[in-house]
């Protein structure tokens, strides 16, 4: 069993992953990872972002948040390169329906907020509020 708690900050994390790995130097990527492990995480990364748009587009559709952090997510899935889009799609519409899938684990977000003491508005406007500073840092 994993904690409800560790999965939101950890999909909120991945749609950052290409910015962070954009912005790194060249001095700060002593090893490199081989190639297959760097095309499963990548498409890790890919079906992450994805569900996690699929979450804020569900988020949004609750009424929980504005279109703001839709629009970030959108922007950032730019970054990342394009996985497996069928993968993708159903990641999408896994979050669309409420489930955050992340890092192999799946939780309704109702769950996770039942597991944190929380309400499902509350997670959506935490995630919300973390797109919304990581799209703060994107290049204009």
């Amino acid at each position: 069993m994993f904690r409800a708690l560790s999965i939101l900050p950890a999909i909120a994390l991945t749609a950052g992953v290409a910015f962070a790995q954009d912005s790194a130097t060249p001095e700060a990527a002593t090893t490199e990872a081989p190639a297959a492990e760097a095309q499963m995480d990548a498409g890790l990364a890919y079906e992450s972002a994805r569900n996690q748009l699929g979450v804020l587009k569900y988020c949004q559709a609750e009424g929980h948040i504005d279109a703001t952090a839709v629009e970030i997510q959108e922007k950032l899935m730019t970054m990342i390169p394009e996985g497996d889009t069928a993968k993708g799609d159903a990641a999408e519409e896994k979050g669309a329906a409420g489930t955050v899938s992340a890092m192999g684990n799946e939780m309704s977000l109702a769950d996770a907020a039942t597991q944190q003491g929380s309400t499902v508005e509350a997670l959506c406007k935490q995630m919300d509020a973390m797109i919304q500073q990581l799209g703060a840092q994107l290049p204009g």
